[in-house]
């Protein structure tokens, strides 16, 4: 497997680099790129021609290129496989929900090839995540590896959009399924994040919206704990998520984050869904948290079978956390890395939620606020 990456910070400069690109003949191109890039999306448009039915990304909350965290760039990764197959896949998302019935949708188009790992990226906004990769896992034979992440708009939260085969986006799930016989990958998530203050029991949802927390609204619940930082609604929603525990009060490893307010309601918009009868705790942390909950998602993924054949470590962090980190938000990713080889190719993008295996149940989820690496590579057959 072979790999090639390009940063580019204009249109310009993105025209003058696709000769180098088209000699490199590859087989996929990984596409993250700045909401700019979309907004006036000619130069996207251009390389989606030169390269057609090889382009595969969405737009970001922030470009990882090596160890660099990039802001209003583009970042293609061209990939070439050695026996590794690969097809592009895509469907709708008529609504936020329709989001179950599009991730089927996903995994009937791809299950009859019977590949061994599926990346997906999708919209970030108008979908629930965590339908969504329910659908795909209940299509998808048992423990199936899924990995990717929900498009970003630099912490907006109003327009994301993906790039598949048929173009440019904003509601469009888009994924590629990889197979062969020397393909090898790991996978690795984790958060950082510490749980305070009681536990409270789900007492009413709907998809994604939290409308009470036991007897009362969630809404006012999560004023009176977050104090002064309530005046900052809803963006200090990012800094204090929920932990997700199960009916029982165990935990699940999942992470939701509050990406909007209805104050008529009194309701919380979360990045994925919850079910009525499970529980939430808040939780908070600070940089150094983060950062080790990066070295920790790094010791899951880079196991001695996949270090050794590993050229791409895609990352997929969320934006609270490069909201937190602020200008140590590099730290993050110098910590994913460090377990890695040298001549790693490193791509990867800031997400409204991250898609990979939990680390409790090895069963795929949509999780929020964690650093979530993919490692792909080939061995020798």
């Amino acid at each position: 497997m072979q790999t090639l990456q390009r940063t580019f910070r204009a249109a310009a400069d993105l025209a003058a680099g696709l000769p180098q690109l088209q000699d490199f003949t590859p087989d996929l191109l990984l596409i993250h790129a700045a909401p700019a890039w979309f907004e006036t999306p000619a130069a996207l448009e251009s390389l989606l021609a030169a390269f057609p039915g090889r382009c595969l990304g969405c737009s970001t909350a922030g470009e990882i290129a090596g160890s660099a965290v990039l802001d209003d760039h583009c970042v293609v990764t061209a990939l070439c496989f050695d026996t590794t197959a690969l097809s592009i896949h895509e469907a709708d998302i008529a609504s936020t929900t329709d989001s179950y019935a599009a991730g089927q949708r996903i995994a009937r188009s791809v299950v009859e090839s019977r590949p061994d790992l599926l990346i997906v990226f999708a919209p970030g906004t108008a979908v629930d995540g965590a339908r969504l990769v329910e659908g795909l896992m209940d299509e998808l034979p048992q423990r199936f590896p899924i990995s990717g992440g929900l498009a970003g708009d630099g912490g907006r939260f109003h327009q994301t959009w993906t790039i598949g085969p048929s173009g440019i986006h904003s509601d469009r799930v888009v994924a590629v399924a990889l197979k062969g016989p020397g393909l090898r990958f790991g996978h690795g998530s984790y958060g950082g994040w510490k749980p305070f203050g009681p536990i409270r029991r789900v007492s009413r949802c709907e998809g994604n919206r939290l409308y009470r927390l036991e007897s009362e609204r969630a809404l006012d619940v999560y004023r009176r704990y977050l104090g002064e930082y309530a005046h900052d609604l809803p963006a200090s929603g990012l800094l204090f998520p929920f932990s997700v525990l199960d009916e029982n009060g165990q935990e699940t490893g999942l992470i939701r984050t509050i990406i909007g307010i209805d104050d008529e309601s009194g309701s919380l918009i979360l990045a994925g869904s919850v079910r009525e009868g499970s529980f939430l705790q808040l939780m908070h942390t600070n940089s150094e948290g983060l950062v080790d909950g990066a070295e920790v998602a790094a010791e899951r993924a880079f196991a001695p079978g996949v270090r050794d054949n590993a050229s791409l470590a895609l990352l997929v962090s969320c934006i609270g956390r490069k909201l937190l980190l602020g200008e140590r938000v590099e730290d993050e990713v110098e910590a994913a890395l460090q377990m890695g080889p040298r001549n790693l190719a490193v791509a990867g993008f800031y997400s409204n939620g991250e898609i990979g295996p939990s680390g409790l149940t090895s069963d795929c989820r949509l999780h929020n606020q964690t650093m979530t690496i993919t490692l792909i590579g080939e061995a020798q057959v």
